[in-house]
């Protein structure tokens, strides 16, 4: 029997050396409303996601420049999103990359986290 749940990704977690830089940094390119929550035995800052989404945050950590690529959905277009991260302290690493789902490109963002910007096709 083959397991297909309808994410395969459950939560992704984006370590930060600065949570109140890191919620700016995502909050002005990808348009979030972020908030800090400390509920837990460490403070978050959730990424929004619809009910069927995947979740995910921020949290107080050490990055790892080898680390997994977290891809986000753009809210807009991809050069607006590429723009807007050069402009919060993110460097882009590559030049939008066309797949039949969409398009995306590789950043990272002021910590170094890998990240892409992912826009819908």
């Amino acid at each position: 029997m083959s397991f297909k749940p309808a994410s395969a990704v459950v939560w992704t977690e984006i370590p930060v050396t600065d949570m109140a830089r890191a919620m700016t940094f995502y909050s002005d390119v990808f348009t979030y409303k972020l908030t800090i929550d400390d509920t837990g035995p460490n403070p978050v800052s959730f990424l929004p996601s619809s009910d069927e989404g995947c979740a995910g945050h921020l949290y107080p950590g050490k990055p790892s420049p080898d680390g997994p690529t977290i891809h986000l959905l753009v809210p807009d277009t991809l050069e607006a999103t590429m723009a807007r991260v050069t402009n919060a302290g993110g460097k882009i690493l590559s030049d939008p990359i066309t797949i039949p789902p969409g398009r995306f490109a590789y950043a990272n963002d002021p910590d170094g986290n890998s990240i892409g910007l992912f826009e819908a096709a």
